[in-house]
């Protein structure tokens, strides 16, 4: 064991230095709505709550979409870095900026004109829809600022600067947490806004992260020598191209495995409203440890660009180990965390008993798929480093949507399982996408595969 400590231990450390601030950036982007999940559940009500299960089933989509597209731009800043290509940096980020700008404008557009209209043809409780609808506009409309946010963010982290980012996420959350309780329960003069309330705060509190992260990437000067090509000129088709063949698979990606999991808070809700409330509750919690894990994955795709970009296969492939070392010990003590506290942790949410009972038997499901969810994220992040991104895209459709989705409707409407039943089949799609993105990273690592993916990346 200790023989093996010492092969990987630079890597533990180097990818933990890296990872950590991501991880508390990343998991910035998930207590947004676990706050709102939290503030809704005490002080609006369970038919509140599942008005934000609702919400963000759907938002998440979008949401991903331009998440998964401002990625693009960070295993380019990464392999350029490592080629000490410091000019060709600013000019991917003018192409990020303009890109992820057009997006999120494009994405409010499709949830505002798109979802608003069949929103009430998805068989939910009306009292739910009734109070959804508001809530979804003003998260949308957050969508703008939030990849603005992740344009600079993303470029920093590329870089291997990921401090700064954390930070501003965490000052975000308490601007978010407060202005949420004053505008839902209506403190200090200002009156009880519901629901609303909520979607007013993550506005808010994305659009002043937005700035805040602009500015300091714009005034520090250890970002100088890569900000002098950024200039409105240097916004060509060729760059945006680039970003998007990468930003585009990986946003797919993000879609099929999230779209899965909107799918099946539709099924859950088609059930009935606890249940719904209940899924939104466990699903908030795992989000919490799912985004822990992203931000380890997005520390492997910075580390894997780098050695990429040096041409150096041998450290690249003992730097994504460690990396799955990493997120199989931390997903293990989530699980055990979920496993023994999950009487107490929905509890957070709501009083209700009713919700209550359901989430702790979730808990107990979400802790098994802990190790999958880790796993995969991981996966994708290291190929994505290395610039594999269409065939884990294949994974993940074949995963969520051919595996995972069917089972859980299977299991939870036609065996008459419940939300149990679509929770066992969400496992089932976790499962096959672990296993299938660890056998690609396998067969590219330890075979010539790695070469080949470097000719499509350069244009060779």
């Amino acid at each position: 064991m200790k023989a093996f400590y010492q092969k990987y231990k630079f890597y533990y450390h180097d990818s933990l230095k890296l990872a950590i601030p991501v991880v508390i950036s990343q998991l910035g982007h998930t207590l947004v709505q676990t706050s709102d999940s939290i503030i809704v559940g005490h002080f609006a009500g369970t038919t509140a709550l599942a008005a934000v299960s609702l919400v963000n089933s759907i938002f998440l989509i979008p949401l991903v979409i331009g998440m998964g597209i401002s990625y693009g731009i960070t295993p380019l800043i990464a392999q350029n870095n490592g080629r000490k290509n410091f000019a060709e940096c600013g000019r991917l980020l003018s192409n990020s900026f303009f890109l992820n700008v057009i997006t999120g404008i494009v994405l409010f557009c499709a949830i505002y004109f798109g979802v608003i209209l069949f929103i009430d043809k998805l068989h939910q409780s009306p009292e739910v829809v009734i109070q959804a609808k508001p809530y979804l506009l003003l998260l949308s409309l957050s969508i703008i600022p939030l990849l603005i946010f992740n344009t600079f963010k993303q470029f920093a982290e590329g870089l291997g600067f990921t401090k700064q980012a954390m930070l501003i996420s965490i000052w975000g959350n308490v601007l978010n947490v407060c202005l949420g309780i004053i505008f839902v329960k209506g403190l200090f003069g200002v009156s009880s806004m519901g629901i609303k309330g909520v979607g007013y705060s993550t506005l808010i509190d994305r659009t002043v992260m937005a700035i805040v992260m602009a500015i300091y990437v714009f005034r520090s000067p250890i970002f100088k020598k890569y900000l002098k090509d950024f200039a409105i000129r240097n916004i060509d088709r060729m760059r945006g191209l680039q970003l998007l063949k990468i930003g585009a698979p990986v946003a797919m990606q993000y879609t099929f495995e999230v779209g899965a999991f909107g799918g099946a808070a539709l099924i859950i809700g088609s059930i009935g409203m606890i249940e719904q409330a209940a899924h939104q509750v466990a699903i908030s919690l795992a989000s919490m440890t799912y985004m822990m894990a992203s931000g380890v994955s997005s520390a492997a795709a910075i580390r894997s660009g780098n050695y990429f970009g040096s041409g150096n296969h041998k450290e690249l492939r003992l730097s994504a180990i460690s990396n799955y070392h990493i997120v199989i010990v931390f997903m293990s003590c989530t699980a055990i965390v979920f496993t023994l506290f999950n009487h107490v942790l929905p509890w957070i949410y709501t009083s209700d008993r009713n919700v209550i009972n359901i989430a702790e038997q979730l808990l107990i499901v979400a802790a098994f798929f802990q190790l999958f969810d880790g796993t995969q994220v991981v996966g994708l992040g290291v190929l994505r480093g290395m610039g594999d991104v269409n065939m884990p895209t294949l994974i993940t459709f074949i995963s969520y949507w051919i595996i995972g989705l069917p089972v859980a409707y299977l299991l939870g409407i036609h065996l008459n399982l419940g939300v149990m039943g679509v929770w066992y089949g969400l496992v089932c799609g976790l499962m096959a996408s672990s296993v299938m993105l660890f056998l690609r990273f396998q067969n590219i690592s330890r075979s010539n595969n790695l070469v080949i993916v470097d000719d499509i990346k350069t244009g060779n």
